[in-house]
Formats: structure tokens, C-alpha cells, sequence
């Protein structure tokens, strides 16, 4: 019901991304409510790209609901959309099937720490005054202004649906909504003049407006986009607006999606001519790249700018951090208050921790129940749930509080155009991690577990998990394993290719936390390891 509460479209069950769904039908949404109020203590509900499919007899410390969804053999969009036509799937996103999107914040910590990269990498570590050119302002895009202004920039977000850019001013996530470029541009050099943080929106394409400002030599400091370039069939289409689109795609869904890959590639083209001319561009995981590249654009054109992972983020990873997340189920923003302060008493030191929970209660407003996003690492998770577990037996958090994380995680996914992107060992296709991730979690007693495809259809793997405080010495248990855990095998995934730094982790010597994972073997190149009784490498 939280996932409805912020859904870009709940009367289709859409919660964002175009076309992530919570759930299949209406039907399948009351089954899974009614089932979810009459559940036992020693049952588990089974959901299957979402639809309530059984209710099994496990026991006390057993998930209480496991998914699987958008899992396809042979997977393509055009296979997608036809099993979806026929009632048999949904699409996962990442936090939507799960139930685990908390909103527009779930995302913005992501886009503030990849501009802190930036910022260190380009602007001697400060953006006041720098100008961020990017598109797309739906649930996951519109966070992009908050993240900019939180830095003392000013950002500029393109969309083609008035609509949305309509719920993003709403929800205080945009200053302020225009209709052409040079509106946008008048805006934009006063607020860098004055130096004053502040976000403009432009109803337009992607592709036509950065192309108009390619043309008008107006560069950017940095570029990106988070349009729903993974779905082709939520892209809209240079020259529609978001109602046209909506109207065309249900006429004539292939030419729809012939038009919506050619301003793909447009957009695309034009981002890495600002490349080229030195601005900071990447790709936010749209999979507009690999979209592009299987739209018939030349591999080496297609991959020119990088993606935001591996060229910013993984470090990150390599501590066992990213988008750790909390919901106060109390609905009491006091609860929220506290477990900020909370936060802030056990993560005391880490500059990135605390600087972020500072900025974030002062700036992001609640939508639905009360949430925060922080990027904890290995260690911290742990302590700081079991912290939490322990105040509410205490009665200083008045509700439980649910913990997940976006599976844009250290070791919940692999996506070989993404989050595995360029990895150390050369293991980008590997796809083992996110099911160890699930099986753990599993076996740790976490209280849902999801494994999910996702992204660009075939190209992603990954899992999603919630686990929930509620005071009691159950939960102590659940989190002391799977807050451990899941983070855990982000670190020894990222160690076993080679990161020093995850290595450190592993050993009990990094900067988080003194906690340790025992390895009993570490990955070496195929020269170093033995094969056979002649040491050669199989063929």
C-alpha cells in the first residue's frame, strides 16, 4: 500500500519506471492483501511475477514471501510483452514488485554521491554554480534536482509528458516547469550569476532539446538522463506528447516502437557530441547504450560514454555500500527523526554518512510513510538495525521499521551494461551473485526475498529483500543474519575480482567496521591455478 501511496500510476498498478507493476492484476493485488493480513507465524506466501500462487506451511524463522519475477527463458521485449498480454508476467523494476520503493527518495542518494564523484574527479570537490543537463522526471528521474541543488547547482530536466513533470512540481521535487530552452537558459544563467541552487524543467524531447542546445553551443557541466530508455514502449517518440503517446502505443505498438528506438538513438548521438567536446557524460542505467546497440547503432559508437558504476560508484560497492533504505511503518515522522539520529550515533566518523543524513532530513520531503536512503556499508547495516530492533523493544520508536535496499546493490545484481560493467576479473556476465545473495538471505531468515530480471529485457539479474524490526528477539536473530549477509557477499563479490579495498573489508581491516567474512580461497587468474594433472587451462 506504501508502493501505491507513491505509484506514478496506481489505478494501473504501475509504481514507477514506465511499466514496474506491484502487482498483476487487480485481482491478484486484494489476493495478495487478504493473504498478507491471514498469514501465520509459520507460513510463507509464494508470488509469481505478481500473483499470490500458494501459501505453504515452512516455519517461525522461514521468509514469510518469496518471489520470482520477470524470469524468462529466451527473454526479448516483444517475448515480454506477449506474456504479459497473456496474464503470465509482470515487469519487476527494481524496488516496485518487491514492494520496496519508497518514493522519489529511494534513488536521490545515488545521484548525489555519483555527483560527489564528479565534483572530486572535475570541480575541485564543489558544484555551487554548475549546471546539470539531463531528462526524464518520473519516479526514479525526478530526484535528479533535489540531488543537484543539495550540491548548490542547478539542474535542467527534460520530459516529454507534462504530466509528469506536473507531480514532480507537486511533490516539491522541481522549482519550476517551462516550454522551451531558452526560457530554461534564462532561468538557469541568473540562478549561476547568483549562484542560487534552483531546478527548471522543460516540456520537450530529450533528443530534440539537447540537440538544440548542441546547436546553440550552450554546454552543460555535466549530462545525463534517466528516461525509460530499458522499456522502449515508455520512451516516447520525438514529436509526441506523453497523452499522443499513450494513444500510440496502444494503436500500433511496432511502429511505436520503431519510432521510440530512432529518437533513442538521436539522443544517444547527441550525448556523445558534448562528450567529445569535454563534458561529464554518463549513462544513469537507462540501458539507453545497450537499447541503442540492439536498435542497430555501431557497438563502438553505442558504448562511447561510460556508465555511472564503474566509473564512479563501485568504490562504493567495494565497502559493502549503497542504497540502504528504512520505512517507519508507524507512519510517525518522529520515528523517522530518531532513527536519523540514530544513524548519525552509529555511523559517528564517516564523513559520508553523516553529511548525508544532515542534508537529507533537511531537504527531501516524506511521501507516504516516513523513509530515509543512506549508503551504509558492511557492518554498519547490522548494527545500526539491530540498534533500531532494540529501541523499539524500548518504546523510543513507536512501530516497526522495515529495512531493503535498491537492487542496484554491492552484491545483489549483475548486469554486464551496468552494475557489473568493466569488472576486475572479467566476470561481467557471471551471474551466480545474485542468486548466492537470494539463497542467503534465504537462509539468514530475511522476511521476503524476491529474485527478479529486470533492466533491459535478458540483460539483468538480481534479488530484492526486506527485513523488518518489530522489538522482538525473532527479529534479532532475522537482522543479525541477514543484515549481515547481504551486504556481506557484495564485499567477497567484489573481493574474489581483485578490489583491494573489498579485500580489506573481507579481512576485518577497512574503514567501517572490524567485522570480518571468513574466505577460504581467493580467485586468481587461470596462469595461476592448476586444471589438471598437466596445469593447462580447459578448452
Amino acid at each position: 500500500e506504501n508502493n501505491m501511496e507513491n505509484a506514478e500510476i496506481p489505478e494501473l498498478l504501475v509504481i514507477y519506471g514506465g511499466n514496474g507493476k506491484c502487482a498483476r492484476n487487480w485481482e491478484s493485488y486484494h489476493a495478495i492483501v487478504k493473504s498478507l493480513k491471514e498469514l501465520e507465524d509459520n507460513e510463507t506466501l509464494v508470488i509469481q511475477s505478481g500473483m499470490p500462487v500458494a501459501i505453504f506451511k515452512t516455519n517461525k524463522l522461514a521468509p514469510r514471501v518469496v518471489m520470482a519475477t520477470t524470469n524468462i527463458m529466451k527473454a526479448d521485449w516483444e517475448t515480454f510483452y506477449d506474456l504479459q498480454d497473456k496474464n503470465l508476467t509482470i515487469f519487476a523494476q527494481y524496488t516496485a514488485a518487491p514492494w520496496e520503493y519508497i518514493g522519489t527518495q529511494g534513488v536521490i542518494q545515488g545521484t548525489f554521491e555519483t555527483l560527489s564523484a564528479i565534483a572530486i574527479k572535475r570541480f575541485n570537490n564543489d558544484l555551487t554554480g554548475r549546471v546539470y543537463m539531463t531528462a526524464g522526471a518520473g519516479g526514479m528521474g525526478g530526484n535528479q534536482s533535489w540531488a543537484m541543488k543539495m550540491h548548490g547547482g542547478v539542474a535542467i530536466i527534460v520530459d516529454a509528458d507534462e504530466r509528469v513533470i506536473d507531480r514532480r512540481i507537486e511533490k516539491d521535487y522541481l522549482d519550476q516547469k517551462v516550454y522551451s530552452l531558452d526560457a530554461a537558459l534564462e532561468i538557469v544563467n541568473e540562478a549561476v550569476a547568483k549562484k542560487e541552487p534552483t531546478s527548471v524543467a522543460i516540456v520537450g524531447n530529450a533528443a530534440d532539446v539537447f540537440e538544440e542546445a548542441y546547436q546553440k553551443g550552450f554546454m552543460p557541466d555535466i549530462i545525463s538522463e534517466m528516461c525509460p530508455c530499458h522499456d522502449p514502449i515508455s520512451y516516447i517518440p520525438s514529436g509526441y506528447t506523453g497523452v499522443e503517446a499513450d494513444e500510440y502505443r496502444a494503436r500500433d505498438r511496432k511502429a511505436y516502437l520503431a519510432d521510440a528506438r530512432t529518437t533513442m538513438i538521436n539522443q544517444l548521438r547527441t550525448m556523445n557530441k558534448f562528450y567529445a567536446k569535454g563534458v561529464e557524460v554518463f549513462e544513469y542505467g537507462t540501458s539507453i547504450r545497450k537499447e541503442c546497440r540492439d536498435a542497430g547503432m555501431p557497438e563502438d559508437e553505442a558504448m562511447t560514454i561510460p556508465g555511472f558504476v564503474s566509473e564512479y560508484i563501485r568504490p562504493l560497492f567495494c565497502e559493502g555500500r549503497g542504497p540502504f533504505r528504512w520505512t517507519c511503518l508507524s507512519g510517525d515522522p518522529e520515528d523517522l527523526k530518531r532513527t536519523d539520529d540514530l544513524a548519525l550515533e552509529i555511523c559517528k566518523g564517516d564523513p559520508l554518512v553523516e553529511r548525508w543524513i544532515k542534508l537529507a532530513r533537511k531537504n527531501l520531503p516524506i511521501e507516504g510513510l516516513p523513509a530515509r536512503i543512506c549508503y551504509m556499508g558492511f557492518g554498519q547495516r547490522r548494527k545500526f538495525g539491530l540498534a533500531v530492533n532494540e529501541l523499539i523493544k524500548k518504546g523510543e520508536i513507536k512501530g516497526p521499521v522495515a529495512f531493503s535496499r535498491d537492487n542496484l546493490d554491492s552484491g545483489s545484481i549483475v548486469n554486464p551494461t551496468f552494475e557489473s560493467e568493466n569488472m576486475m576479473d572479467g566476470g561481467d556476465l557471471i551471474s551466480d551473485w545474485p542468486y548466492l545473495n537470494g539463497l542467503l538471505n534465504c537462509a539468514a531468515g530475511c522476511d521476503l526475498i524476491a529474485i527478479q530480471a529486470n533492466y533491459s529485457m535478458g540483460e539483468a539479474v538480481h534479488t530484492g529483500v526486506t527485513m523488518v524490526a518489530d522489538g522482538t528477539e525473532e527479529a534479532d536473530v532475522r537482522l543479525d543474519a541477514s543484515l549481515t549477509v547481504d551486504s556481506g557477499i557484495g564485499v567477497i563479490r567484489h573481493a574474489q575480482a581483485g578490489y583491494q579495498t573489498a579485500k580489506d573489508v573481507a579481512n576485518g581491516v577497512g574503514k567501517l567496521t572490524t567485522d570480518s567474512i571468513k574466505v577460504p580461497l581467493w580467485w586468481q587468474p587461470a596462469e595461476f591455478v592448476t586444471f589438471g594433472p598437466d596445469g593447462k587451462a580447459p578448452r
